[in-house]
């Protein structure tokens, strides 16, 4: 039985690499430097695997940006405007796609949401009457050098099916006609890693969705024959984040070497596996959720363990983690300030690499003490008496449908908000947040540590919300927001103020390229213990004649954003965080908030890949947005925003939400998104996305006066909006004031081409 993980977290305990590329991209440092911390990184993630007692370390899980990127770079396949920079240097390039390229006016690839997690990945664009020039994947340096530093090396590639299966096409091109152009480079790579490693880790999730056409299944086998040819007995099919349904056959047909399963995910899987498993392949058993925080339950995980390894031996069994631990942060050991409950059951990326040997211990018959251990930490977690808050449980049990409905449907409350907003056609807004600057954070730190007192804090947060109302006059906008000075992130400040939730000192985990984010935990029954917007936003409506938004996270995000407890489904945890902020909706209406922005930026991102898992998470999900919105007036606006996923699977979703008004990205996509609205007759107002947040680029006005129009073929002029991809929290005033100016200056051009 041998041991292993498929990816250990690329961005570092103490975020060395965000730090390293964000020196880098401000000129600060040069390529060698941000190198340099590559490879110290990666030679110390493998040690902390090595001295866990793992039989393999992962190479090819690094990542400067993003995985998917570095499949696309290995392949060639950058799109024709990028043409300019083939001969720029290779991280130049490199950053360009990912970022964009502000001297040349090149937007950057899209980017869109890993399968249900929070992780953003840069979407490959599809032209095939595009040259393609292949070049080096990073993998093949890792693993030589891995080898060098005496490391037993597994290589790690997304594979062609999946990478296909989440590209965009253009131009009407067939990307499953693009498999015979990729084949032969992925093939060429195996070749060159067969030798060195006694694994190749070749990563296809998408065979747990119902993401392949029958034509790309059709594909499949002759496709991995000549993988295989190309690593005889060497390549591990990965699946992960759901079970294997529909594609089973597939996998158990594909003629690899072994084929990893993820168990946290798809328990059920396991016996139609082992029924149909052909007798020379080995199953790897990802039985470590490498998405979640919490410690493994030795005893639950050991039975699969103990079933398969007497129904194959032990030599035909590998135990690994269900997916990458990308998901988890680095490392639990300086977690002093957390309840000692959840302390204790905290088991961070570097935790789960020894979780690993101590359950090969325990399935082999060696554990007897590490299984004891862990079933008495697992008894404290659960008679604790936070985990079961009796009044709680009843609120969340005495939901009836009622509360699932507006008071009036959608074209009356549009009718009695148009009365009082008197707003122009194609209104301008924003998102939420504005940028939270260096003096910002300073303050909120300051403020933490106790060096300065609450009323000077609030003095503080005040005068910037003061400023921010000011400037949004300034340019002009519609509908303004108090900019979220106060809030370090979207979903850890209304965590802070709700009871159930606690936080970590350095629980980090990449979002995308440098971008971290730090999840709450979710360890008890969830209520509100105060109002927790109210203040903020009534100060700012003081300040303004204009109508102010009222800003929340939805209760599906919070969900999503956080780490959950694993003792309670995760519907009636949303319940619990729905009926919390139902009660925020009401206190911010009764305060003269008569716009309230829910945002929902992960309802796409947290719905399973098949079908049938996937229509019971929209239900409940959607119910738990309508249960913290439908309390509101006719009069009262409800807006939802999401990003950066695909919608056309979840419309009846989104439309059965019932807001008032949506925003969602759209930019990067070139307003392409709106086809499904327009194709599904989306009934209510949509505000697309006019310009990228995510790039340092500054769209000029025409560029988003040519989006507003593309727009309008899709959405009636009476229900469109203009705002931005996303919240401006991470961009510098001096990106976000230039790019607001030509948005609201675009919006007042099509406005006067309208009459």
């Amino acid at each position: 039985m041998r041991t292993h993980i498929l990816g250990f977290p690329s961005i570092g305990k103490a975020r060395e690499l965000k730090r390293a590329l964000e020196s880098f991209w401000q000129g600060q440092s040069d390529a060698a430097a941000l190198d340099a911390v590559r490879r110290d990184l990666e030679a110390r993630h493998w040690g902390i695997q090595q001295a866990a007692g793992l039989d393999m370390v992962v190479c090819g899980d690094f990542s400067f940006y993003d995985r998917m990127l570095d499949t696309t770079l290995m392949l060639g396949a950058l799109p024709a405007r990028f043409a300019p920079c083939a001969e720029d240097a290779p991280l130049d390039r490199y950053f360009a796609l990912a970022r964009g390229h502000a001297g040349r006016n090149l937007p950057a690839l899209e980017m869109t949401k890993w399968f249900d997690t929070n992780y953003h990945y840069l979407t490959p664009e599809l032209e095939a009457d595009t040259p393609w020039t292949p070049g080096a994947h990073p993998v093949l340096e890792s693993v030589r050098r891995a080898r060098a530093l005496g490391f037993t090396p597994k290589a790690a590639l997304i594979g062609p099916f999946t990478w296909l299966a989440l590209g965009k096409a253009r131009q009407g091109t067939d990307p499953w006609a693009l498999l015979e152009r990729i084949l032969p480079v992925y093939a060429a790579l195996l070749r060159q890693l067969a030798p060195l490693c006694p694994l190749i880790q070749v990563e296809e999730p998408v065979l747990c969705t119902e993401l392949l056409p029958a034509r790309a299944a059709d594909l499949f086998k002759n496709a991995y024959a000549a993988l295989n040819t190309a690593a005889p007995d060497k390549i591990l099919l990965t699946t992960y984040f759901g079970p294997l349904t529909r594609h089973l056959p597939l996998a158990l047909g594909s003629g690899c070497a072994a084929l990893h399963l993820d168990l946290t995910r798809g328990p059920g899987q396991l016996e139609p596996v082992l029924a149909g498993l052909p007798e020379n392949m080995t199953l790897s058993l990802g039985l470590v959720d490498g998405r979640n925080i919490w410690k493994t339950d030795y005893a639950r995980a050991a039975a699969p363990l103990e079933r398969v390894a007497s129904a194959l031996g032990p030599e035909r069994v590998l135990l690994g983690s269900s997916c990458s631990l990308l998901h988890c942060p680095v490392d639990a050991t300086d977690e002093t300030a957390l309840p000692p409950q959840v302390r204790d059951r905290l088991a961070f990326a570097v935790q789960k690499c020894t979780e690993l040997s101590e359950l090969k211990a325990v399935a082999l018959g060696r554990g007897a003490d590490l299984l004891a251990a862990n079933a008495a930490v697992l008894r404290q977690w659960r008679a604790h008496p936070e985990a079961v808050l009796p009044a709680v449980r009843e609120r969340a049990a005495a939901v009836t449908p009622d509360m699932l409905r507006r008071a009036a449907p959608a074209p009356e409350r549009r009718a009695a908000q148009a009365a009082w907003l008197r707003l122009p056609l194609l209104p301008t807004t924003t998102i939420g947040s504005f940028p939270q600057t260096a003096a910002i954070r300073q303050t909120r730190r300051a403020w933490k540590r106790g060096e300065i007192n609450p009323e000077a804090y609030e003095a503080a947060i005040r005068a910037e919300i003061a400023h921010c109302i000011r400037k949004q006059e300034e340019l002009g906008l519609d509908v303004l927001v108090h900019g979220e000075a106060e809030r370090n992130d979207m979903v850890e400040y209304f965590g802070q103020q709700l009871g159930g939730f606690c936080f970590t000192q350095n629980g980090w985990v990449q979002s995308y390229g440098s971008r971290c984010v730090k999840p709450p935990v979710i360890y008890g029954d969830i209520y509100r213990k105060a109002p927790m917007t109210v203040s903020w936003s009534t100060y700012a409506q003081s300040l303004t004649s204009k109508p102010m938004k009222g800003m929340l996270t939805g209760p599906v995000t919070i969900l999503c954003w956080s780490f959950v407890r694993d003792d309670l489904p995760r519907d009636q945890v949303c319940r619990q965080i729905a009926l919390a902020l139902r009660d925020e909706v009401a206190d911010l209406e009764a305060a003269g908030i008569r716009i309230i922005q829910i945002d929902e930026a992960a309802l796409r991102e947290g719905m399973p890949g098949n079908s049938a898992d996937a229509a019971v998470y929209l239900q409940w999900a959607v119910d738990a947005f309508l249960l913290a919105s439908c309390g509101a007036a006719p009069a009262t606006q409800i807006h939802s925003h999401m990003c950066y996923s695909e919608f056309n699977a979840i419309l009846p979703a989104i439309a059965r939400m019932d807001a008032d008004v949506i925003s969602i990205e759209s930019s990067r996509s070139g307003m392409e998104l709106l086809d499904a609205f327009a194709r599904y007759d989306y009934r209510n107002q949509v505000g697309p996305g006019v310009y990228d947040i995510h790039s340092p680029r500054v769209p000029d006005t025409e560029e988003i006066a040519g989006l507003l129009r593309l727009a309008l073929r899709h959405i009636p002029k009476e229900r469109l909006w203009g705002n931005p991809d996303c919240g401006l929290k991470t961009r510098r005033w001096e990106e976000a004031w230039p790019a607001l100016q030509h948005m609201v200056a675009a919006a007042r051009q099509v406005r006067a081409e309208l009459g």
